[in-house]
């Protein structure tokens, strides 16, 4: 990807979902700078990341668990991963949101929790929203494809297949959103279009490993 690593891309692609589908246009430095952005005139506090789990002892592209600690949510990772943190305001109140993505010579991988309940979130606005949001970031353009309906775990959940362009770089992704009682998570793998043989094997680790408590 040209201008920002993937694991960035996917930290700001997470938190311009919440943003769009709150009804507020993103800044493309909402989770990624040290201090407070605006968006439309809304703050949007950049927070201190969370620590995941576990110990950065195992090697750089050996599963790792990582874990959501005020959710419990986890799943397994290639790798340690880089955290972003914030809060925005949606329907009068501030909905923490948490980014875990990790970069690996083949694309990047991770999932992000919204601290708000599935019911006020519909999984179909998050899609369009995240879609919309590709562009408004200057990330060029972004559609979703293969859209249906799943459930996890009994969870409601809506599943769909991506292709973006960046800059010069065509981008294949797969998404999956899911809702609970208290917060809506997000999974996400992007690879370049030319490793998009890895793309399936990636993202089904993500998936298989997921946990909601």
């Amino acid at each position: 990807m040209t201008h920002r690593s993937r694991t960035q891309r996917l930290a700001l692609l997470s938190a311009s979902t919440a943003l769009v589908t709150a009804g507020l246009l993103p800044s493309t430095t909402a989770f990624a700078a040290p201090a407070p952005a605006a968006a439309a005139g809304v703050a949007v506090t950049a927070a201190a990341a969370p620590t995941p789990t576990p110990p950065p002892t195992q090697p750089s592209q050996a599963a790792v668990k990582t874990t959501d600690p005020p959710s419990g949510i986890s799943a397994e990772l290639p790798g340690k991963a880089k955290v972003r943190s914030g809060s925005i305001p949606l329907d009068g109140k501030t909905v923490g949101a948490r980014m875990y993505g990790v970069e690996t010579p083949g694309g990047a991988t991770g999932f992000a929790v919204y601290d708000v309940p599935g019911d006020r979130l519909p999984l179909e606005d998050a899609l369009k929203g995240f879609v919309n949001a590709y562009g408004l970031m200057g990330g060029g353009t972004l559609t979703s494809e293969n859209v249906r309906k799943t459930t996890v775990d009994g969870h409601p959940a809506l599943y769909a297949t991506l292709t973006g362009v960046d800059g010069t770089e065509v981008l294949a992704g797969s998404i999956r959103l899911i809702s609970d009682d208290d917060h809506v998570i997000m999974a996400l793998t992007f690879v370049p279009e030319e490793n998009e043989k890895n793309l399936n094997a990636m993202h089904k680790q993500l998936l298989d490993s997921l946990q909601i408590p």
